[in-house]
């Protein structure tokens, strides 16, 4: 069971990551997109456009997943949640996609006439995922019990692009 009170947990739950989204298609493969996220009282919240993928995926099959990574070799950590999505819509949607922005926008950016309103306007939905499960991990743990802590050797892993 995650302890979603745990300090590293909630590292990846307020923190600036890009997180993937997985939702299914109509054939029953598997959508994956990457996204901005916001974490308020147990719920995530993706905004999104009306027309995408997700969006149409959602409305038809409501399951959803959600990945947050730290993507940082040899101490790399992340989180899973899985459980049910729905779309919000209208004045709700409109101030939580604001909200989403300004964690990953600066003022200025959203002041911005060419950004603020565009972004605004192309997020007219927002994605709601409960998660009914939750998976985490941390590899420095695992580099420390299976491998003693060799991982961390410099020049064992190659830089991430």
């Amino acid at each position: 069971m995650v302890n979603l009170s745990d300090p590293t947990i909630q590292d990846l739950l307020n923190g600036r990551y890009i997180a993937t989204l997985a939702t299914e298609n109509n054939d029953g493969s598997v959508h994956l997109t990457a996204v901005w996220f916001l974490f308020e009282a147990g719920t995530l919240y993706i905004a999104s456009n009306s027309q995408s993928r997700k969006v149409r995926n959602i409305v038809a099959r409501p399951n959803a997943s959600l990945m947050v990574d730290s993507r940082k070799p040899a101490s790399e950590r992340g989180l899973a949640a899985a459980g049910r999505a729905e779309i919000i819509t209208g004045q709700p949607s409109t101030e939580l996609n604001l909200r989403i922005h300004r964690r990953y926008m600066s003022e200025k950016a959203l002041a911005d006439a060419r950004v603020g309103p565009v972004m605004a306007g192309f997020d007219n939905v927002t994605v709601q995922l409960k998660p009914a499960r939750w998976h985490a991990w941390d590899m420095s743990a695992l580099d420390k019990a299976a491998f003693g802590g060799a991982m961390k050797t410099p020049g064992y892993l190659l830089p991430l692009d």
